[in-house]
């Protein structure tokens, strides 16, 4: 396989005075995964058909590789899709599924048959040759249609909201294939979701998407821990937002007050003053009513088997919180105090 880079230059797409994608500009580096995430409607999907040439850009340039694709049709591309829905066609065998993009071609059938079966071991099929898709398991036909892609050697791989139709568990055996078949034949990845979990898990990058536009982009870690604004940080995983004032203390670290307590956080150049705090859920710490002077009472307890999560009712509204003590739960209504921790304290510029 040939992994070639992505890159978007002012491209935008608009349907009448709707704006789907609105003047987005990145790059995909050769041989990473980079995901596209967002709540439905930002824009996302519209991007990657552009990659795949299934829409034409309103205005920018795309380029794939050394090459500027931004008029060529999908056929001409080198890229392939995996769709939410594997597509996969019922009355044709694995094996046949999985040559069909080489057999259309005019690809000898002998040749098609090795290559095929190739895809399949390299997916984890072999064996299934024969089989239908009725006969295969979820996990399994989102296999075989990551099989039909891989077959193509291209030099770009797309996702779809592969997972979607999976449950909980298989999701994140999946997520782990992907990606360790990702890294393994170092493909050029883009991978769409609105699953945070799931976009954290797998990808080199990830861009953030809000409106049609980049709402931020970076690494999991920069996005989770350094979100640019409210929308970000609430994107990526769980956070309280809190609206309080900053104060700097020196070159690199500030104040802020959170109900009655003064927190000593990374100011990130945000001016004093104002400032939105996203507080994640592991940051706050329950404690025995009356060891600190932040008062709370649960509103709403439910137990997940590895945690607890709680709502507690505070003087700066409800927060949610994530404890690990599932041997000893907390009754709702019962009084707590509340602790925190710095390190998932994040200020933010008021919005």
């Amino acid at each position: 396989m040939h992994a070639a880079s992505i890159e978007f230059r002012d491209v935008s797409k608009h349907y009448g005075d709707v704006a789907a994608v609105s003047g987005v500009s990145f790059t995909v580096a050769s041989g990473t995964l980079v995901t596209l995430l967002g709540p439905s409607g930002c824009g996302k999907t519209t991007i990657l058909r552009l990659i795949a040439g299934l829409e034409l850009p309103t205005a920018g340039t795309i380029r794939i590789g050394d090459a500027d694709v931004t008029e060529v049709p999908a056929a001409e591309r080198d890229v392939s899709m995996v769709f939410q829905s594997y597509a996969l066609f019922p009355h044709m065998s694995v094996l046949q599924n999985v040559g069909y993009g080489l057999t259309v071609s005019g690809m000898p059938k002998a040749q098609v048959r090795d290559r095929a079966r190739a895809a399949l071991a390299t997916a984890g099929l072999t064996g299934l040759d024969r089989r239908l898709p009725s006969e295969l398991s979820g996990g399994q036909q989102q296999r075989v249609a990551v099989a039909r892609a891989l077959v193509l050697e291209p030099a770009v791989l797309l996702f779809d909201e592969p997972l979607s139709n999976l449950d909980a568990r298989l999701r994140r055996q999946m997520r782990e294939e992907i990606r360790d078949l990702q890294q393994r034949l170092a493909l050029t990845v883009i991978y769409v979701t609105h699953d945070q979990a799931e976009a954290l898990a797998v990808s080199d990058r990830i861009i953030v998407m809000n409106r049609a536009v980049i709402a931020q982009e970076g690494t999991p870690r920069e996005l989770y821990h350094s979100p640019k604004d409210a929308f970000v940080a609430g994107f990526m995983g769980e956070a309280n937002r809190v609206r309080t004032l900053l104060i700097r203390r020196d070159a690199t670290l500030a104040h802020v007050a959170i109900g009655p307590l003064t927190v000593t956080i990374a100011h990130r150049g945000i001016a004093d003053g104002e400032v939105d705090v996203a507080i994640r859920p592991e940051a706050i710490t329950l404690e025995p009513a009356g060891t600190t002077p932040f008062a709370g009472r649960v509103r709403k307890s439910a137990y997940l088997g590895s945690v607890m999560e709680y709502t507690i009712d505070t003087a700066i509204g409800p927060l949610f919180v994530v404890d690990d003590s599932v041997d000893q739960p907390l009754a709702v209504g019962a009084d707590v105090a509340v602790a925190l921790a710095p390190h998932g304290v994040i200020a933010m510029p008021p919005g």
